[in-house]
């Protein structure tokens, strides 16, 4: 094994779930091009700069979007949470937040020819502030810093938005019968997140949580007297825990391809950021 590359037990995590050609000529080992995946998105290079090792980079980065637009990635990283879960090895004290990734100017080069994909965004999760072409990670952890699910979205979108598409997203199968597990027990998240919206959303669905009152809200509350209602509970020791988060994005943007985008499509970005959490997945397992 070499720097950069799957160890043996990640490999044998994810090797039963990635698909096989049935009929065909002999092609190049899985694990020689998934390893050429992994090499890629950590160090940040070209596909085209790919070490020889690996393969044609053509067969890598062809193999790649298969997967991706397959969501291969995705279902290996469920498939790890399943057997997390059924240890009871995932708290579901659920942490949430986002953070801004700056674009290569490669990623902006997203002209293409003939129908568009079905799951890929008009505006390929690109958004133009003054600092540039962005893109923003939304992140959905549990207490260990592990990802439980990830959306990916254009730059200026705000985190009040993505808060339910990002909770819709969290879906750890069971191993045996059962419907998915959806719903965390709490969710902490800073305050972005207070809006009256997000909190009633919470409390139809059960979900307790912490979320600090945002100072305009704390005032037009007060102003309106008994008409403003109670304000809402906070647990600063359970608020201290929202660091958790943050060092798991530390980690994310510890990989080279995940702090800077430069794949050109939204679904190519997504899977590449997704892979990054099977790996601290894959580790703690």
């Amino acid at each position: 094994m070499r720097r950069h590359e799957l160890t043996d037990r990640e490999r044998e995590l994810l090797a039963p779930l990635i698909p096989r050609a049935a009929t065909g000529r002999p092609r190049v080992s899985d694990r020689q091009v998934i390893n050429g995946m992994v090499y890629k998105i950590r160090t940040g290079i070209s596909w085209r700069d790919l070490p020889e090792r690996y393969g044609p980079w053509k067969t890598v980065y062809t193999r790649f979007r298969c997967y991706a637009l397959d969501g291969v990635f995705t279902d290996a990283l469920q498939h790890l949470q399943a057997q997390a879960d059924t240890v009871g090895y995932i708290d579901w004290l659920v942490q949430i937040d986002s953070t801004v990734v700056r674009a290569h100017q490669h990623a902006a080069a997203t002209g293409r020819k003939g129908a568009p994909l079905a799951d890929e965004p008009d505006d390929h999760a690109l958004g133009r502030s003054r600092g540039g072409l962005t893109t923003k990670i939304h992140l959905a952890c549990d207490s260990k810093g592990r990802p439980l699910a990830v959306l990916v979205t254009p730059g200026q979108r705000h985190d009040s938005i993505c808060a339910l598409p990002l909770l819709e997203r969290i879906r750890v199968p069971r191993t045996g019968p059962g419907r998915p597990r959806c719903r965390p027990d709490q969710v902490i998240a800073d305050k972005a997140y207070s809006s009256r919206g997000f909190r009633a959303y919470l409390r139809k669905r059960g979900i307790a949580h912490t979320i600090p009152e945002k100072t305009d809200q704390r005032r037009h509350r007060r102003n309106r007297g008994q008409r403003g209602g109670r304000p809402p509970s906070f647990d600063r020791d359970i608020y201290r825990q929202r660091n958790i988060v943050e060092r798991c994005f530390n980690r994310l943007k510890g990989i080279r391809g995940i702090a800077t985008r430069y794949a050109k499509t939204a679904v190519s970005y997504e899977s590449a950021v997704t892979i990054a959490p099977f790996l601290l997945w894959a580790r703690s397992v």
